[in-house]
């Protein structure tokens, strides 16, 4: 039989063998799951500088777009989209409003937009550059 110790590499080689069979099947190899991972990572820093406190009505907003490398990412399309779920009950429908902002200058986009009424809204600023996606991040907004 086995010697001690012996089971123990023999069952690691297999599942060894297993893993990189079950790889090769679905044509992944450890090295491109590694790099599928690492693309994964946010490329962009998004951040919503304005509104603070969102209100009702005519609101300013302000996003700054940065690169992996910190530098300011200027030539992007960058809108606002709010979102806010309906609400059955109160016989509410599904509310969405996009705001367009303009690059300003060093990453910075500004815009004018509505915001339609008071309460919890989902917003996520979308990046473009044409019509491909290049980053995107969601924020909660209470408006007032």
């Amino acid at each position: 039989m086995f010697k001690t110790g012996s089971f123990r590499v023999y069952t690691r080689t297999i599942v060894a063998a297993t893993a990189l069979a079950a790889y090769a099947v679905i044509g992944v190899t450890p090295a491109a799951a590694q790099a599928k991972a690492a693309a994964a990572k946010p490329t962009l820093d998004i951040t919503l500088m304005k509104p603070t406190t969102a209100r009702t009505g005519d609101n300013a907003f302000e996003v700054v777009v940065k690169d992996a490398a910190g530098k300011p990412v200027t030539d992007a399309d960058v809108s606002v989209i709010f979102h806010m779920a309906a609400m059955p009950a109160m016989k509410m429908p599904e509310m969405n409003h996009t705001v367009t902002l303009k690059h300003q200058k060093g990453g910075t986009y500004t815009g004018h937009g509505q915001v339609m009424m008071a309460g919890k809204w989902d917003v996520t600023v979308m990046v473009k550059r044409g019509s491909k996606e290049i980053g995107s991040k969601k924020f909660p907004v209470a408006a007032q």
